[in-house]
């Protein structure tokens, strides 16, 4: 008998999306792979133990050992073509169609948190800087000056007039 642990380290998983799953036993890049299987994209597997079900650091204190199960999370990294696989890593085949979904996922997710920073921050602003009623009915004209916020805006508001100076034509 041998040691088949020594084998797996030496070998290159690629995992299917239909289940099949490859073995390479040499190094090899991503751009071979995905011309391999066009469609799809390469991505690493991370995979991480932990003991903990729950965030909560109170069910996770070493009180309550034996209501910690261990769980497996994976997650992925998705590889650029000039990415090189490497021995002793599983790698999974990823659909194009799953990429652009994730990707579409992401984005949602991001301008969803913006949008609730940003509605926070105005929350969040003192009222000094609104323009009051008073204000916002007062006519607005290019020569007067407000105070406050009103300022930079009667500033720009105020339209450019070319400056030409007067030539006197002297007789000859």
């Amino acid at each position: 008998m041998g040691n088949c642990q020594a084998i797996d380290a030496a070998t290159l998983v690629i995992q299917h999306p239909n289940g099949k799953v490859d073995k390479l036993y040499w190094p090899v890049f991503a751009s071979e792979i995905m011309k391999m299987n066009p469609g799809h994209y390469v991505a690493l597997l991370i995979s991480t133990t932990t003991l903990c079900q729950t965030k909560d650091t109170e069910n996770c204190s070493s009180k309550n050992d034996n209501n910690r199960n261990p769980v497996r999370l994976t997650r992925i990294k998705l590889l650029k073509p000039t990415d090189s696989l490497v021995l002793g890593q599983v790698y999974r085949l990823i659909t194009t169609q799953e990429v652009m979904k994730g990707l579409w996922a992401k984005k949602q997710a991001k301008m969803r948190k913006n949008q609730s920073e940003s509605a926070a921050r105005i929350r969040s602003e003192p009222e000094d800087n609104e323009v009051t009623k008073s204000e916002r009915d007062q006519p607005k004209t290019a020569g007067s000056c407000s105070t406050g916020s009103n300022t930079t805006a009667a500033r720009s508001r105020t339209l450019w007039q070319p400056s030409l100076q007067s030539i006197s034509e002297a007789a000859s």
